[in-house]
């Protein structure tokens, strides 16, 4: 584990002849979250492809060698058979399915030729996975300007790669609302769309590493991971497991206080290729333009670019994962769970010295991090179906606590046995309810069928995320107040109108989807 001084990266780990391992040495066999297998230099060869892996063997004469790039021990791929290598985007994707095969079979292997694998095919192939409805950077190109010359500039990219020449613009910081009932904003920065291909595609390679490192317990940012899978989590640790103490917490302004020093050493337990290490390098520190000035800061990564949602999971997956299930687990005298969602964490413990105990040995490992709690989003409570039967002795109700928009409350089904009921929190239903609000007021001028047409999209999304067991009287208070946000723009049109209720109700136009009947996700 990472430890907070700046002397090594492993807290009380060792090497194999029992000295403190350092940030340079290879990790230990304990370091990931599942079995390794004995490192040995591996090479995978096909008929016209080679993928090249350097392995950080243990801190011998010949581990020394692989790791400082000696003699036999790191050998990396040039440039020149690209183009052969990768004729087309089905032998990119083979080419990252064989790295997350090597990256799963030996967690203590360390890639040493990775920048092979961006060439123009590549790029083209991730080009189809951004997003058309992205703005400009500081360079003010759009989407469409790209994309109507994207053999030319993938080309130009490709080439100021291998020249050693590309620079990473600053992002164009745009500051947006945190949302109702909160002060503030929270920064975005939007890169451009030539560096958010780049970026996008790296992140793709570090996602097909490190996605065999990460833990159960990381849901954000992660392929084939949503919000409801977190959610299916945490409801089975509550119900089928002994925890009777639960522990919310947030972390304040994650993204802005990133450190980048911990960050790339972070990376480069799995990384040893320096034009991927470059480049990660200097989007960190590209800075952010704001009003014709480009701001430079040691910490934080901006929020917005493809690239750093996979930094933000490597970050808090060392910070925090790691640290949690091998070195404070083991510590426990009763079962502890985690369930994260990027920077957002709940635990459930089954003792309270155990959650107590935690509590104190967080803000120590955040600190030393970088990082804090927001105290006024973390809280340790009283939570679970022990702790329901306990408060139902001395006649009081559980406490409640929300995680990922629902409001997780104890409750009981038609049996009389403890169930856990999530419904949408009150902070959800504001948040889009005053979305709503917004889009009509600034559309009331639309024509009726089409603003019936798009309210109806924004109902069916909010009942496609909230659609759990207990909710739907919630949706249809929700689908009653949209109603009335639409029924006083119609009446604000003109002081004369005759648009009473009677009249709405039968219209046709006026009509909005009714919520499922059934829960949409069953499972969660």
């Amino acid at each position: 584990m990472i430890a907070g001084d700046c002397g090594g990266v492993l807290e009380h780990g060792t090497s194999g002849n029992g000295s403190v391992r350092n940030l340079g040495d290879p990790p230990p066999s304990w370091f990931a979250c599942g079995p390794s297998r004995p490192t040995e230099r591996t090479i995978l060869r096909e008929a016209d492809a080679t993928v090249e892996v350097g392995l950080a063997h243990r801190y011998s004469e010949r581990g020394k060698a692989a790791y400082m790039g000696k003699g036999r021990g790191r050998v990396r791929l040039g440039w020149r058979n690209t183009a052969r290598t990768h004729g087309d985007g089905k032998k990119v994707s083979t080419q990252l399915a064989q790295i997350t095969k090597k990256a799963e079979l030996d967690r203590k292997v360390r890639f040493t030729s990775l920048a092979h694998l961006l060439t123009p095919e590549f790029l083209k192939e991730t080009w189809r996975t951004i997003n058309r409805h992205g703005a400009g950077g500081v360079d003010g190109e759009s989407i469409e300007q790209f994309e109507s010359e994207l053999e030319l500039r993938v080309q130009e990219i490709c080439a100021r790669l291998k020249a050693g020449a590309y620079r990473a613009p600053p992002v164009r910081r745009v500051d947006i609302p945190k949302g109702p009932g909160k002060t503030g904003t929270r920064p975005l920065g939007i890169p451009t769309v030539a560096d958010r291909l780049l970026q996008k595609a790296v992140a793709r390679i570090l996602e097909a590493i490190f996605e065999a490192d990460f833990c159960d317990a990381s849901y954000g940012y992660r392929p084939g991971r949503s919000p409801h899978h977190a959610l299916r989590a945490l409801r089975e640790q509550i119900v089928t497991k002994k925890g009777s103490y639960v522990f919310e917490a947030d972390i304040r302004g994650y993204f802005n206080h990133v450190c980048h020093s911990w960050l790339q050493r972070m990376v480069r337990e799995r990384i040893a290729d320096p034009v991927i290490l470059s480049l990660i390098g200097k989007w960190l520190k590209a800075g952010a333009m704001q009003d014709g000035a480009v701001v430079r800061s040691e910490e934080g990564t901006p929020q917005g670019g493809p690239i750093s949602c996979v930094l933000a999971n490597i970050y808090l997956h060392y910070t925090l994962d790691l640290w949690f299930e091998k070195k404070f687990k083991p510590q426990c005298q009763g079962e502890a769970y985690l369930v994260r969602f990027v920077d957002d964490f709940v635990l459930s413990f089954q003792y309270l010295a155990d959650a107590e105990n935690f509590q104190r040995q967080l803000r120590a490992r955040l600190a030393r991090f970088n990082l804090e709690l927001a105290e006024e989003k973390t809280r340790l409570l009283l939570f679970g179906r022990f702790a329901a039967e306990r408060c139902a002795r001395v006649d009081r109700r559980p406490e409640t606590f929300e995680f990922l928009g629902f409001k997780h409350v104890c409750g009981t089904d038609r049996d009389g046995r403890f169930a856990l009921i999530r419904l949408p929190s009150v902070k959800s239903c504001r948040k889009f309810l005053a979305r709503t609000h917004e889009w009509l007021v600034r559309n009331m001028h639309w024509k009726r069928r089409d603003q019936q047409r798009h309210l109806r999209e924004m109902l069916r999304g909010f009942y496609q995320y909230f659609r759990l067991h207990h909710c739907q009287e919630k949706l249809d208070w929700i689908r009653r107040e949209v109603q009335l946000q639409w029924r006083r723009t119609l009446r604000q049109q003109s002081q004369r109108h005759r648009l009473h209720w009677s009249y709405l109700a039968s219209r046709e136009w006026f009509k909005l989807p009714l919520p499922p009947r059934h829960s949409l996700h069953p499972t969660v």
